[in-house]
């Protein structure tokens, strides 16, 4: 059921309740199919009996409908693939976050001032002391290789941490043949500790109006727990459907958290790029 947090500002809404409140808010008719939305919005006074938005829902709308700049932001786990995102409007930002396992996300309007904070919130990023480790900072392998090491990874439990499942994810990956020795190591440890990995994607249109000035930019970077950060550098994004195969080069680079925080503020427009 769609929920509201008048004193934050806070709705929980499922994608079907989505639809309704923007084909409403753009004076279409919801489609046949999301009824049941259409009434459950209704129940909880969202809607009133005569169609008509509330008006605590008239900034987000207003953004979601027309949105200046829309980041999407994809990150993937030991619990699945989540989806959050931002829209930057002329007047507010919103925010969407979704939970695991949840039907529903959480939208939000965030003060503007405060929209990067938002979105290194978004991603969990920290300070790690991980630079300190003297291993390797870079490691370079193949997509096929990855893939099997995230495949071993999903075969452990969400809490695994013994020396027998990091030795399932040390074969998998020394099956391709690509890594050996101090980078093998590293890269085992950093798969038994990934948090996360994720893609940012910024798009915006460059002329209003004119659906060929559309640009973007991308980011993706591993979360590995203690052993900090790595910018994805191959394949660089932003990556397109079917352009990236198994024996595609992959290049992982450990970066300083300040240095994630400069990479998510590049990929938004300049002030003079919308």
């Amino acid at each position: 059921m769609p929920s509201i947090d008048v004193s934050r500002s806070r709705f929980r809404l499922g994608d079907d309740h989505v639809v309704v409140l923007c084909c409403l808010a753009t004076g279409d008719a919801p489609p046949d199919e999301m009824a049941l939305a259409h009434s459950e919005l209704r129940e909880r006074g969202l809607i009133n009996q005569a169609g008509e938005l509330s008006s605590l829902l008239l900034p987000l709308l207003t953004t979601m409908v027309r949105p200046v700049v829309a980041i999407s932001l994809e990150v993937a786990g030991r619990q699945g693939k989540l989806h959050h995102g931002m829209f930057i409007g002329e007047d507010h930002v919103v925010t969407h976050e979704t939970w695991p396992g949840q039907a529903e996300s959480e939208y939000a309007c965030v003060e503007p001032s405060m929209l990067l904070w938002a979105l290194a919130n978004m991603v969990n990023l920290r300070r790690v002391d991980s630079l300190h480790d003297a291993r390797a900072t870079v490691v370079e392998t193949t997509v096929g290789t990855l893939d099997a090491g995230l495949s071993a990874l999903e075969a452990m439990s969400l809490t695994a941490s013994g020396r027998e499942d990091r030795d399932h994810i040390r074969n998998a990956l020394a099956a391709g043949g690509t890594l050996d020795g101090p980078p093998l190591s590293v890269f085992t440890d950093m798969i038994s500790e990934l948090r996360s990995s994720w893609r940012m994607t910024a798009a915006w249109q460059r002329w209003p109006g004119e659906p060929d000035s559309v640009t973007a930019r991308a980011l993706a970077v591993w979360d590995c727990g203690p052993l900090g950060y790595w910018h994805r550098e191959l394949p660089a994004e932003p990556v397109e459907v079917g352009q990236v195969g198994p024996d595609s080069p992959m290049k992982l680079c450990r970066v300083a958290a300040k240095q994630v925080w400069d990479m998510i503020a590049e990929t938004l427009p300049p002030d003079d790029g919308m």
